[in-house]
């Protein structure tokens, strides 16, 4: 039989339209779509799985999304966050500069995932310094429902996310504040959540995950920064973590993970794994659900 060339075989091209038509027919409602594309199956034991012969780019990124691609339509909320950092755990300079940690194909990747989920969130910190887009414009696909979490309503009503129009964008404060915030930024483009701003100032990030579940917004990428990453793992509302390591030494920056101190090795957190070349990057895909289990109200 007549093998077929590695060159001939689908790749990435191909499978990019299959994984957003899966998270769109989750969007509908629909977990296992009778109508899926021919090249993906499904099962409730495996969730997705592709068929026929692919090329090791595509198998690799189908891999890397399959955590994505298999969540529920409703329900649970589910969470997935991403922080790239130096070899020294630090994900911007001292004074703030995070351009660019990683390399262009890690960048490719954070749209990639923009568009796999519904809704997008950032902290209040990483929104100011960054000014962000959070758009998918690097990736065909749609954008996501930009959510910008900011219970002390610290933000200006300049940012590119709420002028440009490009996205739907909310403002996320506690619901004592929406009418202040409506005044900012307008009313369309905030979220007040009961409960949101706890007694120390914090916010409660169930209650945040909840108000989005409500409008439909289940699946979530916590973007940044390092700060909002880390409070979403500390309360548990974050179920993978994308960690990529660039191989840069920024020195006395600012760190990624802040969580509370382990006073013994057997105490920390140790979540299962994988390891995926970007680039000159490393990036580590960690399951944090598999290693908090229980911690999901």
């Amino acid at each position: 039989m007549m093998r077929t060339s590695p060159s001939t075989l689908p790749g990435i091209d191909a499978l990019w339209p299959l994984c957003l038509e899966i998270a769109a027919q989750r969007r509908s409602g629909r977990t296992a779509p009778p109508d899926a594309p021919s090249p993906v199956a499904w099962s409730a034991a495996r969730g997705f799985a592709l068929q026929g012969l692919w090329d090791d780019e595509a198998l690799e990124l189908f891999d890397l999304l399959k955590p994505v691609l298999d969540r529920p339509p409703a329900g649970t909320p589910w969470a997935i966050g991403q922080l790239g950092q130096s070899l020294d755990g630090c994900v911007a300079t001292h004074g703030g500069d995070s351009n660019y940690v990683n390399g262009p194909e890690m960048l490719v990747h954070l749209h990639r995932l923009r568009a796999l989920c519904d809704a997008v969130v950032v902290g209040a910190a990483t929104a100011a310094i960054d000014n962000p887009q959070l758009t998918t414009r690097r990736v065909p696909g749609p954008h996501p429902v930009r959510v910008l979490l900011d219970p002390a309503l610290r933000l200006p009503a300049i940012l590119r996310v709420f002028c440009d129009r490009q996205a739907p964008t909310l403002l996320a404060c506690d619901a004592g504040r929406a009418a202040e915030a409506a005044q900012r930024v307008g009313a369309d483009q905030v979220l007040g959540v009961p409960g949101l701003t706890r007694a120390d100032g914090s916010a409660d990030l169930r209650a945040l995950q909840a108000a989005l579940l409500r409008r439909g917004l289940g699946v979530l990428f916590v973007e940044g920064g390092g700060v909002t990453v880390s409070r979403f793992i500390e309360q548990g509302c974050l179920d993978r973590l994308h960690l990529s390591i660039a191989p840069v030494i920024i020195g006395a920056g600012r760190p990624g993970l802040q969580l509370p101190r382990s006073t013994a090795m057997r105490d920390c957190l140790r979540p299962p794994g994988r390891v995926f070349r970007m680039g000159a990057d490393v990036l580590w895909d960690l399951d944090l659900r598999a290693a908090m289990p229980g911690q999901r109200a």
